[in-house]
């Protein structure tokens, strides 16, 4: 419990038209966890559970190792927040926005903020209402990190920027992420945001965790295996293959646990091989909820 950040253990939390289902997450302190789902798959209200706004129905969840949301109030001193819904004053300028954050928060670090002000090419007087969005989201990011909270989330930061903005955004973070050891839980729906920045991967799917695994081990274990058929016989799946399509003598598998021996296994059957591919994080999310999908349909018609 000491080395972990955030531990949910069998949560559960019901609504009208949406269930969060035996939630359990793990993050080690330390760790940086890219948390990935499609819009409504249930990110917002795990990060909602984790950071107190709401109580779950059954399970547990600890933070920074304290009950939340029974300790909301002193894990928060420990805890730094940014969300695409964020709002700054737009009245105001960022030096005004810093010199409120300073007076909350004993923790505040002037020399990293004036460090982020210039990674992120902020100007101190100007008012808020007058920043693109990415400057916004930048403006966010150094009230939050010049803080330095023992944890950071991180709930679609990005959500709504342009690709060059979104690019520049996280670049930035992932320097910033690398200055020190930080824990960071990042929610998002874009793959290639977290695959960047993150450590750990998990996936999360109507409301269910479907895997988690750090990110070498789903990048080593998954391929996509292309297939030359003797006939136009359905294949039938062989060792740790998840997923086939098949059309004709022509084929693809997917593995989520690639073992050479599958290649010796089709090789047998006078099946030729004609690639094997690695697979980048968004084909293997996507594969994850078509398997995931599946097997809960199937369930459901038993």
């Amino acid at each position: 419990m000491q080395d972990l950040a955030i531990q949910l253990q069998n949560v559960n939390k019901h609504f009208s038209y949406f269930d969060l289902e035996n939630v359990d997450l793990t993050l080690p302190k330390g760790q940086i966890m890219g948390f990935v789902g499609a819009n409504g798959a249930g990110k917002s209200t795990t990060i909602r559970l984790i950071m107190g706004l709401m109580q779950a129905d059954s399970g547990d969840v600890t933070v920074l190792g304290q009950s939340m949301p029974k300790m909301q109030t002193q894990v928060k001193q420990d805890l730094g927040y940014s969300s695409e819904e964020m709002k700054l004053y737009g009245a105001q300028n960022l030096a005004w926005h810093i010199n409120f954050i300073k007076s909350v928060y004993p923790s505040w670090d002037d020399s990293y903020a004036k460090e982020l002000l210039h990674r992120f090419d902020l100007n101190l007087e100007q008012k808020v209402k007058q920043f693109s969005k990415g400057q916004h989201i930048k403006a966010q990011l150094l009230l939050v990190l010049a803080r330095k909270p023992k944890l950071l989330v991180l709930d679609e930061p990005t959500t709504g920027l342009d690709p060059v903005a979104r690019q520049e955004v996280n670049n930035e973070l992932a320097l910033i992420l690398r200055d020190e050891e930080r824990t960071v839980l990042f929610s998002s729906h874009n793959t290639a945001d977290v695959e960047k920045i993150s450590d750990q991967i998990t996936f999360i799917d109507r409301g269910r965790i479907i895997d988690s695994h750090d990110k070498e081990t789903y990048l080593d274990s998954w391929r996509r295996i292309q297939l030359e058929l003797p006939s136009e016989l359905p294949l039938q799946p062989t060792g740790n293959v998840i997923q086939i399509e098949q059309e004709g003598r022509i084929a693809s598998v997917i593995s989520n646990k690639f073992d050479p021996l599958i290649l010796e296994a089709y090789q047998q059957q006078n099946i030729k091989i004609n690639a094997v591919e690695n697979m980048n994080l968004e084909e293997i999310f996507l594969a994850n909820v078509n398997r995931s999908r599946i097997v809960r349909t199937k369930g459901a018609q038993q």
